[in-house]
Parts: structure tokens; sequence; C-alpha cells
């Protein structure tokens, strides 16, 4: 290698090294200039007696340095909003110290205005570092498979209906159902379940999960801009960028403080003088010190930071939040429906009961329902071929040489040479059906289940109870939300013994039968003029017209597009226990925010009265409120801790 290209490699190496510290500095920045701002304070304070000049010199590039970020920020505020605001107050103030010779109040002033600004920055990037953790998970690249040829592709140019090979140890790069292979996905980042989930063919898979052992080819269902893990990404931005009405408010209320505070101390240069007979240095050094402590700072803060702790304290244990107003809404919740099927229960029907004839078993009759259940789409019929496959894993299924399904009432097929049935009791036969069972149906009914008979030419050889079973966390969430106090009611399709049943068994405070969409939106608006803050929890295209009715609308991450869409909150973990958990988050966001604004205008009060009282010095002013601005952060920040 020449001289000249060894020169080039070492220039390049050292730029890029540079712009690598560069990006790591330049979330702190605001950080190291306040600390460079305190180093050159103390400098000016140890040379005042020595050398005034050089230490006024220090004093004015601490002044530069530390309140260069806010000033900037205050002024292009002002300019584009045509607003007067806190950052504007606090550099007057600082001017104004400078102007009577109290450099060292000014520079400690903008040097703890400068820490408190550091402060924010730190929560905004603390929530934003969720969002990049979450980016860091979705690869760039995907293994795109034509015929018998493979080219490496961004995730962008991936349409829907391609196939891409995904190796053992890669992340998935876009949604889509496997078409070859099985393997071992963790979907830790999806679902935040920590075990691993076995997929095989037409199993579905998600953008951002660990493909673990097996190669699979998947063919792509979403673009990668609709993926799951890219609504995510979008949830968590649109949560950040929406204040809650608390936020909105104060920030109307700090434009009009502004302009009184500015008017106040205006007449403070003044009046005092002529009224109360102080100095001019007295009066005007007054009106300095009322400037720093009626600033709204703490009371500005009060809100912000916690809110955006407690988004990211969402987001990180699988709730997401849509933006401050809902979490804020929550805080509130009175009442909350629940849709029954794929929310309080698993949404797929389950094999719960078997009675068989005394002359054929059990495994006989699931060896000939199972194979010709096994040709049907339908959930019932799909929930005993995977129970049968669950309890006889070695049991042979036998092709039907005929078979006719009767729409609405059963399947009618033809298997070794016997002609079966299996459907309801008026498609066997409901004389038979009753006899067989001795009134046992009208009891397993009674308890939500959904009953199925298999009969051949001898009569009814078994009856199948089936059941959509309630989710394991159900009725501990269910009591978590009781606890706080919260009316728990189900809506549902389901006729009124299965949901009087499925009621029962969850633990719900009230429940409705036959709901269809409309019914929803119609009892959600009862529950609202009843309870004022109402919640709906649901995850089907039927529940996006009650979701978006509710104060808060919640879908479980599973759910439809449209559920997700609609929904004010995620629970992306399809967990229900989070829901309380969200209440709970949200009490204790209200909880501190309110301990803030307290706290705030108490310490304003007390600051302006000691002002009037000639009891206060610039020091202490500018330390008591500065102080309140960074404790109030703090207690917002709080919120980060799970």
């Amino acid at each position: 290698m020449s001289s000249h290209a060894k020169s080039m490699s070492v220039n390049a190496r050292t730029e890029s090294s540079a712009i690598s510290i560069l990006e790591k500095i330049k979330p702190h920045a605001e950080l190291i200039a306040a600390l460079t701002s305190g180093v050159f304070i103390l400098l000016g304070w140890l040379l005042a007696d020595d050398s005034s000049s050089l230490s006024v010199a220090f004093y004015l590039l601490a002044f530069v340095i530390g309140g260069f970020a806010k000033a900037k920020e205050g002024i292009e505020e002002t300019i584009a909003e045509r607003e007067l605001n806190v950052e504007m107050l606090m550099v007057f103030a600082a001017i104004g110290s400078a102007i009577i010779g109290y450099w060292t109040e000014g520079a400690i002033l903008i040097f703890i205005f400068a820490v408190s600004g550091a402060l924010e920055t730190y929560t905004l990037n603390k929530s934003q570092r969720e969002i990049s953790s979450l980016m860091d998970l979705q690869p760039e690249e995907a293994l795109r498979v034509t015929g018998q040829s493979e080219e490496r592709v961004h995730v962008s140019e991936l349409s829907i209906g391609d196939h891409i090979l995904i190796k053992p140890g890669e992340r998935v790069p876009s949604d889509g159902h496997i078409i070859k292979g099985s393997t071992t996905i963790d979907e830790a980042a999806i679902s935040g379940e920590s075990m691993p989930v076995t997929k095989s063919i037409y199993s579905e898979i998600f953008a951002g999960t660990v493909n673990l052992n097996g190669a699979i080819t998947v063919e792509i269902t979403k673009p990668s801009s609709e993926t799951l893990f890219q609504k995510i990404i979008d949830l968590v931005h649109s949560a950040q960028s929406e204040k809650s009405p608390s936020q909105l408010f104060i920030e109307k209320f700090e434009g009009t403080y502004v302009k009184i505070v500015l008017l106040v101390v205006l007449l403070m240069m003044f009046l005092p003088h002529f009224v109360l007979g102080w100095s001019w240095t007295e009066t005007f050094y007054r009106a300095m010190v009322l400037l720093v402590v009626a600033s709204p700072c703490a009371l500005v803060a009060s809100i912000m930071p916690a809110t955006l702790s407690a988004i990211s304290n969402g987001a990180r244990n699988g709730i997401l939040f849509k933006g401050g107003m809902h979490l804020e809404n929550l805080s509130n919740l009175q009442a909350i429906a629940f849709d029954k099927t794929g929310t309080l229960t698993k949404g797929k029907p389950q094999v719960t009961d078997i009675i068989t004839h005394p002359e054929i078993t059990e495994r006989e009759v699931l060896s000939i329902t199972a194979s010709i259940e096994k040709q049907s789409n339908h959930p019932l019929a799909q929930a005993i071929v995977k129970h049968t496959a669950n309890l006889y894993p070695d049991l042979p299924l036998t092709e039907p040489q005929s078979l006719q399904d009767v729409s609405g009432w059963g399947v009618k097929a033809m298997v070794n040479g016997e002609e079966w049935k299996v459907g309801k009791a008026e498609f066997v036969g409901s004389e038979a059906a009753m006899q067989f069972t001795e009134g046992k149906s009208d009891q397993l009914a009674a308890e939500g289940k959904t009953i199925v008979y298999a009969a051949n030419e001898n009569g009814i050889a078994a009856m199948i109870a089936l059941k959509d079973v309630i989710r394991e966390e159900t009725m501990q969430a269910l009591n978590s939300l009781k606890k706080e106090g919260i009316f728990t009611i189900m809506l549902t399709g389901d006729s009124e013994s299965t949901a009087g049943a499925i009621a029962h068994e969850a633990g719900v405070d009230d429940y409705i039968a036959k709901c269809l969409p409309e019914t929803k939106v119609n009892e959600l608006k009862k529950l609202i003029n009843q309870y004022g803050t109402v919640a709906m929890v649901g995850d089907g295209i039927n529940d996006a017209p009650a979701l978006a009715t509710a104060n808060v609308g919640v879908a479980m991450g599973e759910g439809s597009d449209v559920a997700l869409e609609t929904a004010d909150v995620v629970l992306m973990k399809n967990d229900l226990k989070r829901i309380a958990d969200a209440v709970r988050l949200s009490r204790k966001m209200q909880r501190i925010v309110k301990q803030n604004i307290i706290f705030s205008l108490s310490v304003i009060f007390v600051l302006i009265a000691s002002n009037f009282l000639q009891v206060l010095d610039l020091p202490l002013g500018v330390i008591g409120h500065e102080g309140s601005t960074i404790l109030v952060i703090l207690n917002g920040l709080r919120l980060l801790r799970s």
C-alpha cells in the first residue's frame, strides 16, 4: 500500500472515530454544557477578589455555554408561537442579575436551569430509548427465494406473496406464514413470553421474533410498513407526541402567566421606590428576585416528565398507550366492559367431555370422528381433531369414502363402509340424543358447552362437549380490577345460557348476551351515562365500534388490525392482568402530577412572599426556584421504575 493510500486510510479511520464519539456525546450535550458552565462559575467565584475582569469573563462564558440551549429554545418558540415562555423569563432574569452586578447569582441561575433542562431531556431520551431498543430488533435485510435462486434484499423491497428463507439464529424480517419447514420461535419481542413457541407449516410468524433452530421458508403476508412490530413502534411514537389534557392546560396557562409575571415585575421596578421608599438598587434587585421566583418552571415540568416516564414504563411491560390523554383517562376509570371470545376466553373451543356407548371405546369413536372432522375448517371440527391428536398421537386416521356437509347441522360421511353422522342433536335424532345422555346434555349446555353427537347405523355412539375455555389469568385480572373499585361487565353475542355460564365462571359483575356490534355500542353509551369513564376491551373487527365509543378502548395484541387501529391502549402480551397494572400506573402518575403541582405552587407562593418581606436574597431565590424544578422532574422519573 502506498503512503498516500495509508494516509487516506488513517484519515478515514480518524474521521469515523470522531463521528462515533460525537454520536455518543450528543445525547448528553445539555448535561455536559451545564457542568462546563458550573466549572466556569467556580473559576469566576475564585477569581472574584483578585481579578474582577477575568472573573466576569468566566461568568460570561458560564452564561453563554450553560444558557445557549435554553435561550435558543425559548427564542425559537417565542418567534414560532408569538408567545413568551418560561425560557425567556430565565434569560431576562439572568441578564437583569448581571446588569445590577450579581454575576454569581445570574450564572448560578443559568447553571441550575441548564441542569433541570438536561434532566427533562434525559426523561425524553429514556422514553425514546424504548423505541430505539425495538428498532434494533427489526432486521433490515431478508433472503428472498425465487425458484432456485436466492437474493439478499432490503425489507422494504418485499411484497405480499414473496417467499423468504429464514435460517436458524436469524430474526424474522416481516410478518408471514410458514410454507416449508418447522422450527421454534422466540416471540419475546412481540408477546413478552419467555418460552419459545413451536411453529410448523401454515403457522403465523411476526417480524422481530427470532428463529431458534430450523430453516424455514415463509410467505410474506404484510409489507414491512404494516407488520405488527412496526405498529408497536408507531404506537409508542404517537404516544410521545400526543399530550394529555392536563399538559395542554398547563401550556396554555403558561403563556398567560408569563405575561402577568412580566407586567408585575415591570411595576415592581418602580412602585416600591415611590410607595415603600426603597432605594432604586433595592427596588430593581427585588424585581429581579421576583422575576426568578415567580417563573413557573416547576409547574410546567410537573406533568410532561411524569407522563413520558409512565408511557415508557408501560411500553417496557407490554402496555402501549397511544397518548397521554388515554393514560390520564384510565385514572378515572369506573367501569370496564369485556368482549368474551378471544378476550375473557381463549377464542378457541376445546373438548371438555366425551361420553361413549358401552359397546365402543373412546379411542374408536375419536378415530372415526377425527377422520371425518379433519375434512372441515369449522372451529369445533378442528378442536376435535386437535384433541384426538393430543390424546392419541399414534392414532391413524382414515380417509372417508364419501362426505357431505349439511350446512348448519353437521357432516354425513362413509367410513370403512359404514355411514356416520356428526353434528347437532336434531341431525342425529333429538329423541335418541336425549335418551343417550339421560339429561346430561342439558347440564353441560347450562355450563356454556356446545354438544356434538356422533352416530352410526346402530344409533348414537358418543356425545362430545366442547367449550371456549376462559383464559388462565381472567379471574385474577377481574379480581384485581374489582379491588381498584371498577365495575366489570361482559358483552357477548352468545346465547343467554352460554353467556351466563361464562360470566359466572369468569367472575364478572354483570353480563349482556346476544349482543350485535350496534348493541355493544348502545350498552356502552348506557354505561358511560351511569359511570362516567368507561373502558372497552376487545380483539375482533366487531368490537371496533365499541372500542371507538368507549372513553378508553383497549385491544388485545393478537386481535384484528381494525381493533388495534381503533383502540387507545394495546396489550401486546395478551395478558388481561396488565389492564389493572395500567390503571394503577395511571393513578400513580396522577398522584405524582398532583404532588408536583401542589409543591411547585407552594414554593412559588412562599418565595414571592419572602421577597416582598425582603428576607429572600437572589441566591436563595435561585436555589429555591430551580431546586423545586429539579425535584418535580425527579419525582416524575420515579415512574420509570417497574
